[in-house]
This record gives structure tokens, sequence and C-alpha cells, in this order.
């Protein structure tokens, strides 16, 4: 039957209409993108501080440890703490519109990093920054695992992990491009702004998945557990303990190369600023999120075979990546240390989606905000709370003996706790069979 009055005595002429197409992304991939945008903006605000040290521990008359308290401890100690209670929420209320609210916070103290006049000032703009950023990962953490199921989940979270390289890529260029034309100043107006028009479009374009959609699960309308259940749980889970202790050490490495890595290239090789920015830019932007990338996607193909492999991927980088790593602090030339660079910024953030995974399936449903909030405790807290910080002591301890080089063996040094990390993560799945079992029965 054909459309239209008297159309059915009509000679057809016309092929039938085709099948409606398929949209060229779906909604459960749209929403994914956009909570990769927001991550994206929540590292941009979190790290344009360290590109710009140099300019900033001039004008406020600082040293490498009060900028290492800047970076870390300022930042992770109400960003980690302030995550359980958030998440605690996000595991009962709408994690959309705690979201929301956590990026209003964030870029707008971001904007007023820009306006401190003082180690104090920027200090506590800092924390302001860590309060907002306290609620941004773990309702990300949560919706990702209801869109996903478990055998697509450690790739989701890889592209939702992409925001760490891609928004540290940003903070660079902004911060290089911005700072040496207008100042250090400048370059956080212009990042913390646009961040307040994200929280705006998110509030019309995303839908809150249900809870437990992607496991199969009906909906649920019993409590969450209290935060000593969920605790408790994880403590339990032997795979999930050697997990968290595994990136809390590989985090601390991390963030402390991310705070003074600008510094060290600006001091120990006579890179300019524009120079490191772009650099910088270029390696997290690309090579750190192709590997950020792959430690999911490597470890949702191999886990196929062998459930191991959701750990034993992040030993095998780390364990390969680190004569590398040592290599760039004991070479001169500028050239080869940069290349040598480019294999320790590939492994840097490979670790990450399968940890979030890791953590999201080992535990129950409705404990999964809270246990991603927990994990970003732990592993913010000390990784990123002690990391920097330890390494401007270090750096501050060696300027008698090594001068301009400070930083340089401060950096050397702390390098070597990847690879206890990495042991952890080898540890890992000796009870990975068992406590999966154990998280699917919760």
């Amino acid at each position: 039957m054909t459309e239209g009055t008297g159309a059915a005595s009509e000679p057809q002429t016309t092929a039938a209409a085709p099948a409606q197409a398929k949209p060229l992304v779906s909604a459960r991939s749209f929403m994914l993108i956009l909570l990769l945008v927001v991550y994206i903006s929540n590292y941009a605000d979190r790290q344009i501080l360290n590109v710009l040290a140099v300019q900033i521990m001039a004008d406020l008359k600082i040293g490498n440890t009060e900028f290492g308290f800047l970076s870390g401890l300022s930042f992770a100690l109400f960003y980690a703490t302030l995550g359980i209670p958030i998440a605690m929420l996000a595991d009962r209320y709408s994690r959309k519109w705690i979201l929301i609210g956590s990026m209003v916070v964030w870029s707008v103290m971001t904007t007023v990093c820009g306006m401190a006049q003082g180690f104090w000032q920027l200090a506590l703009a800092r924390v302001g920054v860590g309060v907002g950023e306290a609620g941004g990962s773990p309702p990300s953490h949560s919706m990702i695992s209801d869109l996903f199921a478990v055998s697509q989940r450690g790739t989701a979270l890889a592209i939702y992990s992409l925001g760490v390289p891609l928004g540290t890529a940003l903070g660079n260029l902004v911060g290089g491009q911005i700072g040496e034309a207008w100042g250090w100043r400048a370059a956080f107006y212009v990042l913390g702004v646009p961040g307040l028009l994200l929280a705006l479009y998110i509030a019309f374009a995303f839908k809150e998945p249900p809870r437990g959609h992607a496991d199969g699960l009906a909906k649920d309308d019993a409590a969450a557990p209290s935060l000593t259940a969920v605790a408790r749980f994880m403590m339990s889970q032997k795979a999930l303990v050697h997990t968290v202790i595994g990136a809390t050490l590989i985090t601390a490495v991390g963030y402390g190369g991310l705070s003074f890595t600008a510094k060290f290239l600006q001091m120990s090789h006579g890179m300019t600023l524009p120079q490191v920015a772009n650099y910088l830019a270029l390696q997290t932007g690309v090579t750190a999120a192709i590997g950020t990338f792959l430690g999911g996607y490597l470890a949702d193909i191999l886990s196929r075979r062998n459930l191991g492999w959701s750990a034993w991927i992040v030993t095998a980088a780390f364990v390969v990546s680190i004569p590398f790593t040592l290599g760039v602090y004991i070479l001169n030339d500028t050239t080869t240390v940069l290349w040598l660079m480019t294999i320790t910024i590939l492994v840097s953030g490979l670790y990450l989606a399968p940890t979030f995974a890791l953590v999201q399936n080992l535990v129950g449903v409705k404990m999964r905000a809270t246990a991603a909030a927990l994990l970003l405790f732990v592993i913010n807290l000390v990784g990123l709370g002690v990391g920097p910080l330890a390494v401007g002591i270090l750096a501050d301890l060696f300027t008698p003996i090594f001068g301009k080089d400070d930083v340089r063996y401060a950096l050397f040094i702390f390098s070597a706790l990847a690879l206890w990390g990495a042991w952890h993560y080898w540890i890992a799945p000796r009870t990975l069979k068992e406590d999966l079992e154990r998280a699917a029965a919760v």
C-alpha cells in the first residue's frame, strides 16, 4: 500500500523506502563523549598550574616545597576527602545534578586562582578547585558502568580516562601560550569560564541512565549500603586491595612528574615556556591518550583469555618502561631525553582504565560511586597529595648539591616507586575470579 489518495491504482515507479538509518553515534556513546568532555575540563583546570610553575614561583616568590604543596596537597586534601560524601549522595540521588553542581564550583574557583595575590590565596583557591572536582569522577564512573556491560566497561572507562591526557594537554597548551603572551593569571581565566557553559549544556543534553541497566538488573528500590559497609567489602576483596595500593604508588610517581616536568625541562635543558608547553601538549594529547586508551582496550581483549590480564597489563607496561624513565633523568642530550620521555608518557596513563574497571567490577551495583570515591580518596590523598610535595622537598634538599638540576635528581629517585606499584598489579589476579563472584552476589 502506497501513500496518498488514489495511489493504489497508480503504477509503482519508486523503490520501497529504505529502513531507517542508524544514528552515527548512539545515545550511550553520546553520553560517554559528554562525560569525557567534562573530564577534560576537570583535568585542564587541575593541571594548568604545573606548566606555569616557573612564572608562578617567581611572581609569588615561593620555592619547590611550596609549589609542591600548591600542586598536590592543597588540592588533594579536600578533593579526596569530600569525594566520599559526594559519592554517597550520588549512590542515592541524581548523579547528573551532582556532577553539574561540581562543575560550577570548580570552574568558578579556577577563575579565582588567577586573582590570587599570594601563596595562601592561591592555596585557598586550589582548595576550592579540589572541592568542586571531588564531585566529578565518582558519579561519572557510576553512570558509565550503567551504560556499558562488564565486557565493554574497560574500553568505555578507557575512553573516559582520555580526559586525563587530553585535559592535561589542554592545560599545557593554554597555560603555555596564554601565560607567555598575557601572564599566568590570564591562563586561569581562559580555562575557568568555559566550564560554566559546559555545565549549562550538560543540564539540557544529558539523560541519566537507570542504575544497574547494563548489568540487566531490574529496578531496585533498596537503600544503598553505608560507607562503612562499602569500605569493609572493598577491604575483603584482596584483588581490589592490591589494585588500590598499586594505583596509589603509580599515581604518586605520575603526579610528582606532572608537577615538575615543565620546570625540569626549562631548568635542566634550557627549553622556553612555549617550547615546553607545546611539547607536553602534543605528548599528553596524543601519546598519553593512546596509552590510556590501550590500557582499557587491551585489558578487555586479553582478559577474555585470562582474567588476570586486566591487571597484568599494567605490570608489563611499567616494567618495560622503567629503563626509559630512568634514562630521561640521567642523560643530558635534550633530543634523546624528549624521545625517551615519549615512552614514559605513553605508559603513564595506561593503568587508569584497568584500575577504574577493576574497582567497578569488584563491588556491587549500589556501591559503585562510593567505591570510586574511596579509590580516588586513597590514590589522590597519597598520590596527588604526597607525590608532588615529596618531589618538592627532595628538590629543595638537593638544591645546594645539584643547583638547577635539583628537580632532575628528585624525579630520578622518586620514579623508582612505579616498580613497587607494578608488583601489586602482578599479585592482584590471584583471587580475582573469587572476588568477581562475590561482587556479583552482593
